[in-house]
């Protein structure tokens, strides 16, 4: 009898304990795409009125997203916008998922660099001529097809170039007036023209985690609404 009134007691333990809580799902596992590689940086602001947000650095495991780092991130003076109809000029960072192209830097690539690290010289400038063939391109010494009042010279921005990430907004096949020089790199007083930036400190920490072996891409977005970092 002791023995059936004890199992009893335990089924009714069990029957009232809780079911476990399944773990949340990582935001890059909510995502539509994450490019295909085993890396990932997530550039997250509340909405699109936003100037700061969270930049997120992930490793896939095991099937699994892991955090490896993370920072607070900047975006565009006037927020973001989706990126297919964002319009150049507008200081508003492209939403959407970007593949990384290379890196650059008025200072040394950080030690554990893996990525081509093109250094910033006196002559190295950012075409933004849409009238340019080298629009949307690095060139060294300014093309003259290339307005200087249409192009941005690099080793003006120090500060903000002294560690950078290509951001592959526009890039590959580039539409004229859409935008160009889009970056991720250290933050400079405030709010970017269109990039998205970091800590310095952060900024080196990217740099040597990332591995173009691995395709890392880099997802810009919002927490919800049309330009919500989960439809990309």
């Amino acid at each position: 009898m002791r023995i059936l009134l004890a199992l009893g007691a335990a089924l009714l333990s069990l029957a009232a304990a809780p079911a476990p809580v399944p773990a949340p799902v990582s935001l890059p596992g909510r995502m539509a795409d994450t490019g295909g590689g085993s890396q990932l940086i997530t550039a997250e602001a509340a909405g699109t009125d936003a100037t700061t947000g969270t930049l997120t650095w992930w490793d896939r495991r095991g099937g699994r997203w892991v955090e490896a780092g993370s920072a607070p991130a900047r975006f565009g003076a006037n927020g973001l916008a989706e990126g297919t109809g964002r319009r150049q000029g507008t200081n508003t960072t492209p939403t959407g998922l970007f593949r990384l192209p290379y890196a650059f830097g008025a200072a040394p690539a950080p030690a554990g660099t893996s990525y081509r690290y093109a250094r910033v010289t006196e002559r190295s400038w950012w075409c933004q001529d849409n009238a340019s063939r080298a629009y949307n391109r690095w060139t060294e010494g300014l093309p003259r097809d290339c307005r200087a009042a249409e192009a941005e010279r690099l080793a003006a921005y120090r500060t903000q170039y002294a560690h950078a990430l290509v951001i592959g907004f526009n890039y590959d096949r580039p539409v004229r007036g859409r935008g160009a020089g889009i970056f991720l790199h250290v933050n400079g007083r405030g709010a970017t023209a269109g990039c998205v930036s970091v800590p310095a400190e952060a900024m080196r920490a990217v740099l040597a985690w990332a591995d173009p072996a691995r395709r890392p891409h880099i997802a810009v977005g919002t927490r919800g609404g049309p330009t919500a970092i989960t439809r990309y």
